[in-house]
């Protein structure tokens, strides 16, 4: 079992950044985000979810989205089992809840076969 946690979504203006964050832990002993891949999504009001960036397993490749590529920098913070996702330039169609979700192969890389997703967290971009 994983749980993960995302937060730091909130209202921005246009133009502005945020900086979402997403701690995961384990029931297993020594669960380590490292080893898995870790994708990050959002869902806007009447749209289907979009992924927006994926990251694989052991420093492995990090793929974005054309929508967010340039704007959105995902990052790792393995010793405290957190991903964060660096929203800038925000654009008002950025308006969604965000999910970060896993999938917990060891040593998975992207896409991903996601069995576990944390709550969202929503971001609201202001014109």
């Amino acid at each position: 079992q994983v749980q993960l946690v995302e937060s730091g979504g909130g209202l921005v203006q246009s133009g502005g950044p945020l900086r979402l964050s997403c701690i995961a832990s384990g029931t297993a002993s020594g669960f380590t985000l490292d080893y898995y891949a870790i994708g990050w999504f959002r869902q806007a009001p009447g749209k289907e979810r979009e992924g927006i960036t994926c990251t694989s397993s052991f420093g492995g490749s990090t793929n974005y989205a054309d929508s967010v590529k340039g704007r959105f920098r995902l990052s790792r913070d393995n010793p405290k089992n957190t991903v964060y996702l660096q929203l800038n330039n925000l654009k008002p169609e950025d308006t969604a809840v965000y999910y970060c979700a896993i999938d917990p192969k060891y040593g998975s890389s992207c896409p991903g076969e996601y069995n576990y997703w944390g709550q969202g967290t929503q971001v609201t971009v202001s014109s």
